[in-house]
């Protein structure tokens, strides 16, 4: 039976996104994250119609974070989604609150991927499917922009990361809703997405509009596309930092020593990364300070320490660059 075209550009663009990317192997059970909004209700209606094609397995996992009346409303209308399509579903319901000053948004997103994670590894699912869309890049772009964050940021969302692959990074929000539409389903409305005290909501409603308005052009596809440019770039340069890695780092029961006439003598870019790749060893996430104080040290003379975040220090001592945490000495 012949689709209506809004559902049959959408499944293109899904078809064409798993091919490319890998996102999916044949035999996967895949695991959907679905909170019953209209992105979400799309992914797994079109993931659904080409379960066979891509010859996948479902299961659908919604997560109620209980911060709202109406929360276990749209847990109920996952659930008969599911049962429609004959898709076992699972709802996580979280009990936890976030602590006075946490940023409600990175609370809900951490306890989420937290249930993704718990359900995933129970039903020993490959691959979690979320529901970000082509607007949702542009967002984040714009965000990571706004915040001075560096290159990886402004690369936006990977097609697939790890076991969390984006089918619908292609397809935008209005290609979305028109598919909704044309299978007449009637997906939930989540009144917090409407709040303007959320930065991304802001941005989304009155931020991105604004600017459209302003250029008289569309922004969001050029945005998402000019991600997709960077992310090569970050991939090259990740794999640059990487090679170097080898040369300059190396381990040692208190931390890590890195060579300092080397690191100095790596542009900048991978210095850096260099820099970030040691700390993770040591276990800790690298801050801007972080980096730029390890990289003083090693363009500086023997002798000096700089206190870094974690409870680390670095120390020049030599020809190295000693990274270790504090009570080691």
């Amino acid at each position: 039976m012949a689709r209506p075209p809004a559902v049959a550009r959408v499944l293109g663009k899904v078809t064409e996104a798993c091919r490319e990317h890998e996102l999916f192997l044949p035999g996967d059970l895949v695991l959907v994250g679905v909170s019953g909004g209209p992105d979400s209700i799309c992914l797994l209606h079109a993931l659904h119609a080409l379960r066979r094609l891509l010859r996948i397995r479902l299961a659908v996992v919604h997560v109620d974070h209980g911060l709202r009346p109406g929360s276990a409303e749209d847990a109920s209308y996952v659930r008969r989604v599911g049962a429609r399509l004959g898709v076992p579903v699972h709802v996580e319901r979280v009990e936890d609150r976030p602590r006075r000053g946490d940023s409600l948004e990175a609370w809900a997103r951490a306890v989420r991927y937290a249930a993704f994670e718990r359900v995933r590894r129970e039903l020993d699912a490959r691959r979690v499917a979320l529901a970000h869309t082509l607007d949702d890049q542009a967002e984040t772009v714009l965000l990571a922009l706004l915040s001075g964050r560096g290159l990886e940021a402004l690369a936006g969302m990977r097609p697939l990361a790890g076991p969390y692959a984006r089918p619908l990074l292609g397809v935008t929000r209005e290609e979305v809703e028109a598919c909704c539409s044309a299978l007449r389903l009637r997906p939930r409305e989540d009144p917090t997405n409407r709040e303007l005290r959320f930065l991304r909501n802001a941005l989304r409603l009155r931020g991105i509009p604004a600017l459209e308005r302003a250029l008289r052009r569309p922004v969001r596809e050029p945005i998402a596309r000019t991600a997709e440019l960077l992310r090569q770039d970050a991939d090259e340069l990740a794999r640059r930092a990487l090679e170097a890695f080898g040369d300059v780092v190396e381990e040692t029961p208190a931390g890590v020593d890195l060579d300092a006439v080397r690191l100095a003598g790596l542009p900048k870019a991978i210095a850096g990364r260099v820099v970030r790749l040691a700390l993770l060893r040591c276990g800790a996430v690298a801050s801007r300070e972080d980096v730029e104080a390890v990289l003083d040290l090693a363009h500086g003379r023997p002798g000096r320490r700089r206190q870094l975040s974690h409870g680390l220090r670095a120390g020049r001592q030599g020809g190295y660059v000693s990274i270790a945490p504090e009570d080691r000495g």
